[in-house]
């Protein structure tokens, strides 16, 4: 399936091993996370070089994701031994440290087929995939090996999910952050809204 067609659909479902938190290792069931908003985002390698300043900076705003009631979950391709030595290796010697949320190991390479995103049989591109509560991709972005995601942006695509589900009639326009006007789904209400901007 590709990215595209999975957005308004049902998140592939998966069960999987992964480094937990307190560095144990367990298994991540997706669909058991229904009730509860998630980001799910693959990188290609664990021990590389962009990998581990998203990695951290979803860490950084970890509290913020779980205020929203939303779980942030990696997967890559390596294996759950891996994620743990790369947790257990120091910033300063390329690690990532004590980060406190699962990462899962896809050595078949399964999960990141299922989601479209595997780059020659080989890693997952920096794909992101925002589940709802009830376990619909609402929102994918992809990204190819080089280029780092903004984890703000994830953020903000959080609050405008919770925003337009809690608010029925309205939609929320570019560059929307919360606490900002959005808009009506007419041609009034958008014309009120851009009218505003001129």
């Amino acid at each position: 399936m590709s990215v595209c067609t999975l957005v308004t659909q049902q998140a592939p479902d998966f069960t999987a091993n992964a480094v937990m938190p307190d560095n144990s290792f367990g298994q991540i069931t997706l669909s058991s996370l229904k009730g509860k908003n998630v980001v799910l985002f693959f990188y290609p390698l664990d021990f590389t070089f962009v990998c581990p300043s998203e990695i951290l900076a979803f860490n950084q705003k970890l509290e913020e994701f779980k205020k929203r009631n939303t779980e942030v979950i990696g997967v890559s391709v390596d294996s759950r031994f891996t994620h743990l030595a790369w947790k257990k290796t120091a910033l300063e010697d390329g690690g990532i440290g004590n980060i406190q949320y699962p990462l899962v190991e896809d050595l078949n390479k399964n999960i990141a087929r299922s989601y479209g995103i595997l780059f020659n049989d080989s890693v997952a591109l920096r794909g992101l995939f925002l589940i709802d509560t009830k376990g619909v991709v609402r929102h994918a972005v992809i990204n190819d090996l080089p280029l780092g995601r903004n984890v703000a942006e994830a953020l903000r695509m959080v609050d405008a999910l919770q925003f337009v589900e809690t608010h029925g009639d309205q939609v929320c326009p570019a560059n929307w952050q919360q606490g900002e006007e959005a808009m009506t789904p007419t041609a009034e209400g958008v014309a009120s809204y851009l009218a505003k901007r001129g």
